[in-house]
């Protein structure tokens, strides 16, 4: 094969290939103002386990059931995005935990509720079909638990 034959060859590699993502969300880093007592709420109340990947004092990560959190300074993460860190309203997202029964929700809104975790919505039947509350982390983002009668959503639960 011959310079010119290659140089072609590469350029038509280039314009066919079409970059993609691939359907998975490897991580959800959120910003918080307290790494420590962030750290405690989800390992402690919530019960999430913290991985051996973490570095005391600058980054928090849990392995989840297909994806990965992680917890980092909010101003931290502002600097690294590039982006401004005023902290004003509503974010536009809430994270998601799906359980099997509106029984399940219930029980455990009653937990959280009994470890003093602010509730932003008691759970109730939703316009959707299903039954789902919302809750705050320390930094205010928002959670939803929730039980979905017409599908599993994520990975298949480990109980």
């Amino acid at each position: 094969m011959h310079h010119g034959q290659l140089k072609l060859e590469l350029a038509v590699a280039a314009y066919c290939y079409t970059p993609r993502m691939e359907p998975r969300i490897s991580m959800i880093t959120l910003g918080v103002s307290d790494l420590g007592r962030s750290v405690s709420f989800y390992q402690d109340i919530l019960g999430l386990p913290l991985s051996k990947h973490s570095v005391e004092g600058a980054v928090a990560f849990f392995e989840l059931n297909g994806t990965w959190l992680a917890l980092f300074r909010r101003d931290e993460l502002a600097k690294d995005a590039r982006v401004q860190n005023d902290g004003g309203g509503f974010d536009g997202i809430a994270l998601a935990h799906n359980l099997k029964s509106e029984e399940e929700v219930k029980h455990f809104f009653e937990l959280l509720k009994s470890k003093g975790v602010l509730i932003a919505k008691e759970p109730v039947k939703a316009d959707w079909g299903g039954f789902s509350g919302y809750f705050k982390d320390p930094d205010g983002h928002l959670w939803e638990v929730a039980y979905n009668p017409a599908f599993w959503i994520g990975p298949r639960s480990e109980t």
